[in-house]
Order: structure tokens, then C-alpha cells, then sequence
């Protein structure tokens, strides 16, 4: 059980003693002194639960020496708010060195982390694997902040503060939690009962009550089961030691809670720990317990030879007891009970030792860290929505809030998670209050301050893998949507130049822009524009559509449509059904190719035009002017066609080299190239001539063989 030192102003040397216990002369010397740095350090300063932080270094490094660990652990438990207290934070490490001054700032990290979500109650449990990167360079970091959330609710237990609920909730979702990971113990139920008790005051004071009327029968009852069990162990000759060992009300609540259970039902409220020397004894002691007590059924566990995931090690089992009273009995060695009482803080015990030169424990002991690095994918006490920590990093604003991006980004990617505009407007940026490289990358812990311009936009070196500005998909898809628009503004602008001029040129300056859109299939003059630049509209539409808005003739008749002089090519294959010898062409929007089924449509000036069945520009046509369309079908010339090809392919080096390589193999002849990069993805439009259907059959399958295609289709 923890000694929990009184929490009244002491000075340097009175505070010493709890503090340096179980330590030699050197180490009590590195106590003493930082002891003294704190003191006037930490005068007439308060925490945020309102605690002075003299008393809760006190406190804290007491915790800190209950659970046993090492001198430069504890010291910097006492130096635990110094980093934020001092002017000039090198005199920490002046006095104290690297090791000591890395652990206390690693401390006042966590603590930000905390202030930073504390207000978020939806982000907690996110918070408990942000808190899990002091791990990354040393777990004594979060044993001190352990010990440190343990003292804040000792103080709050003597001082009413409308705060309790709060860091009780907090604590029962992140602390205690990690605790229980850690294996600590002893911090573990004083974590969960002093919770416990500020948030369910009733029912913690009545399952203390119902122990307190036990208490005394409880005791006679364990004192007599003692005296039984070592008469039959030494028998045998075993050497045990044998003691009671107290349920905590947390864990006796618990327990009611998640079984369904009464508390008469709780069969560890009455419960014996047994401690001897070796392995092979704690199997002799079961044999003996069993022997002497009837074993309950299904209560029997063996975490010797599967140890729990925190290296908890022990046999526990059930029994009916004297006078027919349930009975919890523990057996484990010394060793694993000092893992099960300290937890990871008894690996320092074991690291001081192979300082000695004692070459076995220090085989053991990197045997027994090597689990520390899986603490880092733990998902058993809490739900994790993001990916594995090592892929992700958490930086924190120049306000405290903590970013999480994927390992590897850079102030470029940290901008765009904050503001979209903010990233387009990134210049430059400062790395912990020092001047720093856009593609530098980013650790976790690190404050970023972003230096904008008033206004721009991103570089193209961004995108540009090789550079190394950008690690996360959201900042390059930001980043290629400001260069799509930037292409589409100027697309709309080109087109908008267009319109205009044939607007002056018809003299149609009373036009309505928006009347001559919807007249040819559009919802806004934009998307017109943007038709007109891309060839999707000619010139020859535009005009009918401006002599319809000044109420000039309609269409002319069949009879009035302009013969073809000399057919040749492709338009020697059309024919049109009942007519001889039209002018026609075919429509650069769908581009169809025999046998595709086709329709014809009357122009004004251009005889008629061939389009697919169910092509888009066709169906507003003739939804607007169904009098024009013509009967239409393919006849017996030949020629060369021209197609649209579109392809979406996975965005790789060389993919629009092997496309054209296939093409090239059919002997296709490519007239134009459009292609654009969007969310890993190539976004590609071939035009190229054919001579049937057959080679087009041809070209789409070569090209769907390509490494990474995704969707070949007519354009």
C-alpha cells in the first residue's frame, strides 16, 4: 500500500526521508539537491486543481518512491513543473544533466496534452495513446504522471472542488487504464477508489460499510485460515509468507457490476496472499490449498505459465474455506510479486543491479523491456479509431491544440490540417520558436507556428514526391484541387473571351448569358464557357443559338439544307434515311463509329450532324428542337474515324508512356492528349483515328492489360 506523505509545507530536509527510501548516499545526495532547486522554485505557486506545487512534488515523488523507482525517476517527479516555472530552462539541465531535464520536460509535455483535450470529453480516450508516446523515449515519463494525477485527487479527497468529477471521469478513462497496462499496482487502486468515490459517493460509502461490518470478522477469519495454511505448507517443507490482502472498492464494485453479482457473491473479499521462493513451490503450495480447501469450479487461473499482457505472473484460485466461507488465495514468487506491486517501475531495480556487472540480470532485464514496446499497440482498455501510433505523430499549436498527422509530415502538411487556406498560403514556419524548413519533418511533442502570406497559392514543387514538402494524402488533394481550379477558372475565362467575341460579332449585345446556356443544355453561363473552350460546343451552335435569342428565321427545311458536292472519308458511310446526298458530319461530342446506332440532327450552315444514340448533347437537342432530328444509319464507305478514349488508371511514373507505347503497337494514330492527377489517380482523354470498330475493340483491351488501369470507356 502506498505511504502517502503528509501534505504540509516541509522544508528540503524534512521531505527527504520518504522520498530517498530504499536509496544509497549518492542517490539520496541527487534528492537532496533537487529538493533544494524546487523549494523556492516552486513558493506561493498553485496547480490548476488548486494545489500548491511544493506539496504535490512531495507527494508525487513519495508515490514515485512507493513503487520503487530509481533516483533520476524521483528526481525529476520533484522537478516536475521546473521546466514551466523557469526563465531560462537550461539551468535545469546546468544542475541536473540530460537524463533528469529530458524526463521532467517530457512530463510537462504530457501534461499539455491533457490541458489541450480537457475540454474535448469525446477525445479522451484518444488522449490515452497520445500520452503513451513518453514510452517512446522512456516510461518513467508516465510513471511520474502516474504518481502526479494520484496526488491530485489525494488532495482532492481533503478539499472539495467542483473539479473532482471531472479529473475523476478523466482519470477512470486514461489513468487508471494505463496503470493497469503498466502493471502499477499500487497506483492503479488508489486511482480507481478515490474515482470511484467522487463519482458515485453513495454506493462507494455503502460497499465501504459493508466491509467496515466485516472487517473484524474478516480479520479472525484470515488470521485463523494462516494459521492452518503454514501448519500444512511447513509440513511439507515449504517456507511461505502468507498474509491477507485487501479488495480495493473499485475493484469489489467492479466485479458486482460486470458479473451481475451480490456482494455476498464476491468470493476475494476474504483473500490470502502466499509468497515462496521458487517456481516449482508455487505449484506445491496450490496442491496444498486444494488438498486442504474444495476448490469452486471455473475459478482457477494460471497467469504462470500465461502471463497477463503486463507481465503479471501469479495462481489464483478460489476455495470454500473454513466454516464454508469463500476464500481467494494467491501464490506467486518474490520476484512476481514485486512485478505485480510495481509493475514496470521494478525494471529500474533490476537496471541498477546490472550496473554492478551482474551480467544474468542484465540479461533479464532487456528481456523483461522488451515488452515495453508493445505497450504501444495495446487494444484491450480503450478503442482506437486511428492508425497504429508509430504511423502517426501529434504536434501541438502555438494555442496547445494537438494535431495528429501520419509520421513524416511536414509544417506543409500541418497547415493544411489546421485551414485549408492557411496551407495554400504557407511560406514558411517555426519549429519549436525556431525557423525551420517547409520540408522538414515533423516529431511528435513539437510546437508549430505557421508563417503565411496575405494571399497566394501553393508551389507545383509540392506535388513533386522527390521534394519531400507534402506526407498526407488530405494536404496533396488540397493542394491539386487549387491547381484544378486555378485550370478551370482559366478554362471558364478562355471560353467566357469566346462567347463574347461572337456576341459582338452577331451584334447580339442584348444576349442574356444565361438564357443562351440553358438554350444549349446548360444550368449557368460557366459551364458554357468551359464548353466552348473544350471544343464541346462549336462556334456554329453558338451562332444558331444567338440568331434564335434575336428571333431570326429557324432551321432551315431539308429541302433548303446544302447538298455535299463530293463525299469522301468517313461521310461517304452515312446515310441519310430518305434523303440523298446531304452535307454531313459527325459530332465531335460523342465522336460515333460504325456500328455504333446514330441519329441525325439539322444545323444551321453545316448540314447535319451525326451523333450517337445516347449521346448527352443529343438528348438536349432534341429536347429543344425534336423537328431536326433525321433518321440515320451507316453505309458501305470507308474511312478513318476519329474516337475519344478515356482512361482511369492508379497515378504512376511512366504510365502515360505505356499507354502510348499500346497504342502505337495497333498502329492507332494519337491526334491529343488530355490528362489530369486527382487522389492518387490518373484522369486520361486519347483522341485518336480508327478505321472500325474492330481496332477500337483492339485499343481498349491493350490498354485495360496496362500495370494499374482501372476503367477504359468510350469518351
Amino acid at each position: 500500500m502506498v505511504t502517502v506523505v503528509q501534505l504540509h509545507p516541509a522544508s528540503a530536509g524534512a521531505a527527504l526521508e520518504p522520498i530517498a527510501e530504499g536509496l544509497g548516499g549518492a542517490e539520496r545526495e541527487l534528492l537532496a539537491r533537487a529538493l533544494e532547486f524546487a523549494e523556492p522554485l516552486y513558493a506561493g505557486q498553485r496547480l490548476s486543481s488548486g494545489e500548491p506545487a511544493w506539496a504535490h512534488a512531495l507527494g508525487l515523488a513519495t508515490g514515485l518512491a512507493a513503487v520503487g523507482l530509481d533516483a533520476a525517476g524521483r528526481a525529476a517527479g520533484v522537478l516536475f513543473a521546473a521546466p514551466k516555472y523557469l526563465e531560462d530552462p537550461e539551468r535545469l539541465q546546468a544542475a541536473f544533466g540530460a537524463e533528469i531535464t529530458g524526463l521532467a520536460a517530457g512530463v510537462e509535455k504530457l501534461y499539455q496534452l491533457r490541458v489541450a483535450t480537457r475540454d474535448s470529453p469525446g477525445e479522451q480516450n484518444e488522449v490515452l495513446r497520445k500520452m503513451v508516446l513518453g514510452m517512446v523515449e522512456d516510461v518513467r515519463v508516465v510513471l511520474i504522471r502516474l504518481a502526479s494525477r494520484t496526488q491530485t485527487l489525494r488532495f482532492l479527497a481533503k478539499h472539495d472542488s467542483p473539479e473532482r468529477v471531472s479529473f475523476a471521469r478523466e482519470t477512470l478513462d486514461i489513468y487508471a487504464p494505463l496503470a493497469n497496462r503498466l502493471g502499477v499496482w499500487q497506483l492503479k487502486w488508489e486511482l480507481e477508489d478515490h474515482s470511484f468515490r467522487f463519482l458515485e459517493p453513495e454506493l462507494y460509502k455503502k460497499i465501504a460499510r459493508m466491509l467496515d461490518e466485516k472487517r473484524l470478522e474478516r480479520e479472525r477469519y484470515i488470521r485463523k485460515a494462516i494459521e492452518v495454511l503454514s501448519t500444512e505448507m511447513k509440513a511439507l517443507g515449504l517456507e511461505p509468507s502468507i498474509t491477507g490482502r485487501p479488495k480495493h472498492i473499485y475493484s469489489i464494485w467492479n466485479k458486482m457490476r460486470t458479473k451481475g453479482l451480490d456482494f455476498a457473491d464476491i468470493h476475494d473479499v476474504r483473500a490470502l496472499r502466499v509468497i515462496v521462493p521458487e517456481v516449482k513451490d508455487c505449484y506445491a503450495a496450490l496442491g496444498v490449498v486444494h488438498n486442504l480447501w474444495q476448490p469452486i469450479p471455473k475459478e482457477f487461473d494460471d497467469y504462470i505459465s500465461r502471463p497477463k499482457g503486463n507481465l503479471y505472473q501469479s495462481l489464483h484460485t478460489a476455495v470454500i474455506g473454513p466454516a464454508g466461507r469463500t476464500l481467494e488465495v494467491q501464490i506467486r514468487t518474490e520476484e512476481m510479486h514485486r512485478q505485480a506491486e510495481y509493475g514496470v517501475a521494478a525494471h529500474w531495480q533490476y537496471k541498477e543491479k546490472a550496473k554492478t556487472g551482474h551480467g544474468a540480470k542484465q540479461t533479464a532485464f532487456d528481456q523483461k523491456v522488451a515488452w515495453l514496446r508493445q505497450l504501444l499497440a495495446w487494444r484491450d482498455e480503450v478503442p482506437v479509431k486511428h492508425p497504429k501510433l508509430e504511423d502517426v505523430i501529434y504536434v501541438l499549436t502555438p494555442q496547445g491544440k494537438v494535431i495528429d498527422l501520419p509520421a513524416g509530415s511536414t509544417p506543409v502538411d500541418f497547415a493544411y490540417a489546421l485551414h485549408t487556406d492557411l496551407g495554400h498560403r504557407c511560406r514558411g514556419a517555426k519549429v519549436d520558436g525556431q525557423i525551420a524548413t517547409l520540408e522538414r519533418p515533423l516529431a511528435s511533442g513539437q510546437r508549430v507556428e505557421i508563417v503565411a502570406a496575405k494571399s497566394g497559392g501553393p508551389s507545383r514543387d509540392w506535388l513533386n514526391p522527390a521534394r519531400g514538402f507534402v506526407k498526407s494524402p488530405r494536404a496533396r488533394q488540397k493542394i491539386r484541387q487549387w491547381f484544378n481550379a486555378r485550370a478551370l477558372a482559366e478554362t471558364v475565362a478562355a471560353g467566357r473571351a469566346a462567347v463574347e467575341k461572337e456576341i459582338k460579332r452577331s451584334r447580339a449585345v442584348h444576349a442574356s448569358l444565361e438564357g443562351l446556356a440553358t438554350k444549349l443544355g446548360f444550368a449557368k453561363p460557366d459551364e458554357l464557357f468551359a464548353a466552348v473552350a473544350r471544343d464541346e460546343v462549336n462556334l456554329r451552335q453558338l451562332q444558331s443559338a444567338l440568331r434564335e435569342s434575336k428571333g431570326e428565321s429557324p432551321a432551315p427545311s431539308r429541302e433548303e439544307l446544302p447538298r455535299a458536292k463530293k463525299t469522301s472519308g468517313p461521310r461517304a458511310g452515312v446515310l441519310i434515311v430518305g434523303m440523298d446526298r446531304l452535307m454531313t458530319q459527325l459530332a465531335r461530342c460523342c465522336k460515333p463509329v460504325p456500328p455504333d446506332p446514330i441519329r441525325g440532327f439539322v444545323t444551321r450552315g453545316k448540314g447535319v450532324s451525326v451523333h450517337r444514340e445516347d449521346c448527352p448533347s443529343l438528348k438536349r437537342l432534341a429536347e429543344r428542337h425534336p423537328e431536326r432530328l433525321l433518321e440515320t444509319d451507316w453505309g458501305k464507305g470507308e474511312g478513318a474515324y476519329t474516337v475519344d478514349m478515356t482512361v482511369t488508371a492508379s497515378d504512376r511514373r511512366g504510365l502515360l508512356r505505356d499507354i502510348g507505347d499500346a497504342l502505337a503497337r495497333e498502329k492507332i494514330n494519337v491526334t491529343a492528349v488530355r490528362t489530369q492527377t486527382r487522389d492518387e489517380l490518373a484522369f486520361m482523354r486519347f483522341t485518336f483515328d480508327i478505321a472500325n470498330l474492330a481496332q477500337l475493340k483492339r485499343a481498349f483491351a491493350v490498354v485495360r492489360e496496362l500495370k494499374g488501369v482501372i476503367r477504359v470507356a468510350r469518351g
